[in-house]
């Protein structure tokens, strides 16, 4: 049994888990509605089937603590079960948090029947975290991966745990105005017929402004005009939280949009919808002290089609917009390092169910970027030499952009087989670690085995293994790692022993294809340290050898740059109870429930970016626009 809150919706958490769910066992297929093709799609009666008997299940490999030899695998199970009702209520939860929406009608709010869906950039962002987290097998959706836009960041907001709502605190409200805002005001141009993905890139910056000429408020119906900047859309405000953050609904984006009204943020510019008109209008209370000076104990949100607000000078303060990001970010290192070192409270208050990054993470990316910025020159200290050039290798296999060039740089070298051979030990252990696949009893049959979908996936691991051997440590294989003799003699006497004693023949240095079933999940772990041995030793010989050359290169130079401006926007987000103290709503004075608010990365959508930002350079070393 699902819980739910005061607002009747289920707990965030297991909204975005059975959303993911049922994604991952459903076939998105092409669908044609009013002479028109939807592809990645999926129908009411999808999903309505899907969910009436949904089944997923998880095991997790560890070693056992009575022998460390031996592995132990333990697999959950969950079921969920609904009626067609039900089901349709739950779809209409996902269209609320923003996860999927009407392929025809994208500005359509009702979860309707005989009606076509697609999957938001919001949701593939989610659906992508699942995935990783839970070692899903989506080769399915790799196509929707690739040809639909992908909301990058991804701004969470932490709830609490009795409840589900969202902690107010001043520096919540100021993460997420930010997020907001953006990094500088976002004035679109408004182009009919306009690219959706050209759009949703567009306002992913922020929330799309305009200049407005309007009396001033405090003089209805007298005055001259005046040209009031940076304004937008009440109901567009409301779009963009929904899209861009981990808000649910209209009505929890309106609450948060009233609490940028009540620290002064934004103000209301006009309203002019008619008398006869209905007006929603959401209130929020809280108490006024605090540094800012600005905030108020009351703030309004009005929820009207006409209603147009504006960004106050606090809001453009708050925003940094008014400073010069670059003196400041050169200037004022020790604050810098200070707010890149926040990460999400550890306290009873915060959700299990969501992957946070760790304070002892964001010092490290912090510690890498500093190392990478440092000259191998000699004027660093010598002592530090080896282990900078191994924290700028880990910094660099962490960044899709920088790893790519990377590949290329190692590709001119003719040593390109140690980065892929390092990447694809890493995948192999995380598939080995977690293994989780998720079905619908209602296209698989009552009757289908519980596991079989477990059993193909440890078949996929073994070959996966026999691949990696294949390809880089037999004997004159196609990219032959260059690498001690002794870790190679290891890993063949042990496949020798193994493959002998399963197939009584001789083992001749490869693996047949019809071989590749036979080991178990002890066997198969034996083989994963044999391969990490392997993989540390590529890893130093990379740091070493290939990363002092790597950086001295005119392309790292102008891609890292790229880099430190996408990592300082990631990390303008990312904050944890501390600080100036929290503005709390009433009933909350005294609570140690703080708050807080961390950004997530997609890595697909990041890897898009990199490959856009690596073709521009490339492009500009040409000479082209």
């Amino acid at each position: 049994m699902m819980k739910t809150t005061k607002r009747g919706r289920p707990f965030l958490k297991d909204t975005l888990d059975l959303f993911a769910t049922l994604i991952t066992s459903m076939e998105l297929t092409t669908h044609k509605q009013y002479f028109r093709s939807f592809p990645n799609s999926f129908t009411t009666d999808d999903a309505c089937e899907c969910l009436s008997c949904l089944k997923f299940s998880q095991s997790n490999r560890s070693a056992d603590p009575r022998d460390p030899e031996r592995i132990i695998t333990t697999t959950t199970t969950t079921t969920f079960s609904m009626t067609r009702e039900m089901a349709k209520a739950m779809s209409q939860h996902f269209m609320d948090a923003r996860l999927i929406e009407n392929a025809i009608d994208k500005t359509a709010n009702q979860f309707k029947d005989r009606a076509v869906y697609q999957l938001t950039p919001k949701g593939l962002h989610v659906l992508e975290r699942f995935i990783s987290k839970n070692g899903v097998n989506a080769d399915g959706l790799v196509k929707v991966f690739q040809s639909q836009p992908i909301c990058m960041k991804l701004l969470h907001l932490e709830r609490r745990a009795s409840d589900d709502e969202i902690i107010i605190s001043q520096q919540v409200v100021t993460a997420l105005f930010r997020r907001f805002v953006g990094r500088a005001p976002n004035y679109v141009e408004e182009i009919e017929n306009q690219d959706p993905a050209i759009e949703y890139n567009q306002r992913s910056a922020g929330i799309p402004l305009t200049d407005v000429i309007e009396r001033a408020p405090q003089l209805i119906g007298k005055g001259p005009l005046q040209t009031f900047k940076y304004c937008f859309l009440a109901v567009n405000a409301l779009e963009w939280l929904c899209d861009f953050t981990s808000i649910v609904g209209r009505d929890e984006a309106a609450e948060m949009a009233a609490h940028f009204v009540r620290f002064g943020l934004i103000t209301l510019l006009s309203d002019k919808r008619k008398t006869s008109d209905s007006a929603v209008i959401f209130t929020v209370r809280g108490t006024a002290t605090g540094p800012n000076a600005a905030a108020a104990a009351q703030g309004e949100f009005r929820c009207t089609a006409k209603a147009i607000y504006r960004i106050t000078d606090e809001g453009r303060k708050v925003a940094r917009w008014t400073e010069d990001r670059v003196s400041s970010e050169t200037n004022d290192s020790a604050a810098r390092a200070t707010e890149l070192a926040f990460g999400p409270g550890t306290g009873a208050h915060v959700p299990s169910t969501l992957e946070h990054a760790t304070d002892q993470q964001i010092r490290q990316r912090l510690s890498a970027e500093e190392k990478l910025k440092a000259e191998p020159n000699g004027t660093d200290k010598p002592v530090q030499q080896k282990e900078s050039n191994t924290d700028r290798l880990k910094f660099i296999l962490d960044e899709p952009a920088l790893r790519s060039l990377f590949r290329e740089f190692l590709r001119g070298n003719f040593c390109e087989e140690n980065l892929s051979f390092w990447l694809e030990v890493q995948e192999f252990k995380r598939k080995f670690l977690i293994t989780s696949s998720a079905m619908s009893s209602s296209r698989t049959g009552r009757n289908a085995p519980q596991h079989a979908a477990m059993e193909k996936h440890h078949e996929s691991l073994i070959h996966m293994a026999f691949v990696i051997y294949n390809t880089y440590l037999a004997p004159s294989s196609p990219c032959e790692l260059n690498i001690d003799h002794g870790l190679r003699n290891d890993l063949v006497a042990y496949l020798g022993e193994v493959m002998t004693e399963s197939t009584g023949k001789a083992f001749q240095g490869r693996v047949d294809p019809e071989q590749v079933y036979s080991l178990n999940a002890t066997q198969l772990q034996h083989m994963i340290r044999l391969y990490e041995k392997i993989q540390l030793h590529v890893f130093r010989l990379m740091a070493t050898d290939s990363v002092p050359k790597f950086i001295k290169t005119k392309r790292f130079l102008a891609l890292r740059n790229w880099v430190e401006d996408y990592e300082a926007s990631e990390n303008d987000n990312i904050i944890t109870p501390g600080g100036y103290g929290p503005a709390s709503p009433p009933g909350l004075e005294g609570d140690t429930e703080i708050g807080g608010a961390y950004m997530t990365i997609s890595h697909q959508a990041n890897e898009k970016a990199a490959a856009a930002a690596k073709e521009k350079l490339a492009r500009q070393a040409r000479g082209e626009p």
